[in-house]
């Protein structure tokens, strides 16, 4: 498929998804939006990618934020629409996509750009990384979840001061913050991640996938996680990678997951 804001690089396990709009600084935009969500899903239903990494390109930017021009002159409706529309196409479809996403934070992640690498399953930053929600300097709020996100990685208290200041923060607290795993140089980045991305995609597509649903439930209060954890281990047992894995480990060699 052939896109105009992004780029999909395949290299099985491994795919490389870059939002490509270096000068608008990957901002967010609806028809990006759209293109991400179309590449995630389609990523998502190939048995051999394991692992999706997601980064900006250039040097500058991983997301600087969401396409003023698009919105500033939408109403109230057309203001809830947008972030409801978001939240289903990209946001809360990254979360819970059942292939892992890595995000790859190579320089701004503001805004829509930091509720992006938030719904990310984990985030690596290059040195060069600054992270912000500056939503409440235009008047508004993060409307990508990203009120909901930051204080269940970061803390309330924490979350509340970076939304309330509307300010950056660096690498060095980022990794305080425990908002970001790892920090590389910019020219380390995408290996450091698919060195990661290599590690993951050793072990049971299937049940990581198991994992995530469960890890995302906890963070949900209609949603009882123990109850979605103890499920979820139980369904691996009629797996053909527990299976394998059980075979691999008693056999005392490498196991080969079918993926199912």
């Amino acid at each position: 498929m052939k896109y105009k804001n992004i780029l999909v690089e395949e290299q099985e396990p491994i795919a490389v998804v870059t939002i490509n709009r270096p000068k608008k600084l990957n901002a967010l935009n609806q028809e990006t939006i759209r293109e991400l969500h179309n590449a995630f899903k389609n990523l998502d239903a190939e048995k051999e990618i394991k692992v999706i990494i997601l980064t900006g390109s250039g040097e500058k930017a991983f997301v600087a934020g969401a396409d003023i021009l698009e919105f500033a002159d939408f109403t109230v409706k057309e203001g809830n629409n947008l972030a409801a529309k978001g939240q289903e196409l990209l946001f809360n479809f990254v979360e819970n996509l059942s292939t892992p996403v890595i995000a790859a934070v190579n320089g701004f992640a503001l805004g829509g750009g930091l509720e992006l690498a938030l719904a990310c399953h984990f985030r690596v930053a290059s040195h060069n990384a600054r992270m912000g929600l500056p939503e409440v300097s235009l008047g508004l709020i993060p409307g990508y979840g990203g009120t909901q996100r930051l204080p269940q990685l970061v803390g309330k208290g924490r979350a509340m001061e970076m939304i309330m200041t509307a300010g950056m923060i660096d690498v060095e607290r980022a990794v305080e913050f425990g908002l970001v795993n790892h920090v590389v140089s910019q020219e380390e980045l995408l290996s450091h991640c698919k060195k990661l991305a290599d590690k993951i995609a050793n072990n049971s597509s299937v049940a990581i996938s198991h994992a995530i649903k469960a890890v995302n439930a906890s963070f949900k209060n209609t949603i009882n996680g123990y109850a979605v954890e103890i499920e979820a281990f139980g369904t691996c047992f009629g797996t053909a990678d527990f299976e394998e894995g059980t075979s691999a480990f008693l056999e005392k060699r490498k196991a080969n997951f079918p993926g199912d």
